[in-house]
Parts: structure tokens; sequence; C-alpha cells
């Protein structure tokens, strides 16, 4: 992955990793943080109609879609400068022989290890803050 090239396309790589790791924690966590935040500092009364609750409940997911796409285009930017760019090769459920090789077809990229790792770090995160920290909250 990053065994060969010059010094400046391991840099790059390098920070289209890190950009991959800020923009997936952006997903998970700032834009619903962000949405919440504007949504509670547009609303004046302690008892809002339903108008924020269904602004939060279209915005979020179609802010995280926005990020996703950006995700993915600075994934295939990392494959271009790393020359790993992998042909994705998907078998339908419906194709596979019930004998055949258990491999799902789907090489593993950067963007996909990364993810699985924001995530983990936030169950993780969560985890710890229910119960340590979290009133009324635990075991």
């Amino acid at each position: 992955m990053l065994g060969s090239g010059t010094l400046g396309t391991k840099l790059v790589a390098v920070l289209l990793i890190a950009l991959m790791a800020v923009g997936s924690v952006m997903m998970w966590l700032g834009v619903p943080f962000l949405w919440i935040y504007f949504v509670s500092q547009s609303v004046k009364s302690s008892q809002p109609s339903m108008g924020p609750y269904v602004l939060l409940l279209f915005g979020i997911p179609a802010s995280m879609v926005l990020v996703g796409r950006f995700l993915g285009r600075i994934n295939r930017i990392y494959g271009e400068v790393t020359n790993t760019t992998p042909e994705v090769k998907v078998v339908l459920p419906w194709h596979r022989s019930m004998r055949g090789e258990r491999d799902a077809g789907h090489p593993r990229t950067v963007l996909d290890v990364v993810m699985v790792l924001s995530v983990a770090c936030a169950l993780t995160l969560m985890g710890i803050w229910f119960f340590f920290f979290a009133e009324g909250g635990g075991i």
C-alpha cells in the first residue's frame, strides 16, 4: 500500500487517510451534533412544533449521504495516488454455488477499514460514557 512510491506520494496518501478518518468521525458525530445544535438555536420555545424534528429527521441522513459520497471520492483519489484502485467484483448471492468459494468478491479498501475503526471507536466511547459517566445509566 504505502511501501513503494515517492515521498510526496506517501505524504499525500497519509493525508488522504487522515482526511478519511476525520470525515468518518464527522459523519457519525459531527453531522448529528451540528444539526442538533443549529436547529436548537433556531427554536425559540422549550416546546417546539413538529418542524424542527422533521428538519432533523431529513437533514441528518441527507448530510450523512453527502459526507459518505465525499469519503468515497477521497477513497478513489487515494486508490489513484497509490495505484491500488480495486476493480470491484460483486457476486450476487443467488449466483454463488452452495459448495463454492465463500469469498465475497469485494476487496477491502482503506475507507472500509477507516469506517469500521471509527464505528468501533464510537461504540466503545459510547459504552464508556454510558456505564461510567451518564447519570442514571449503567449497571
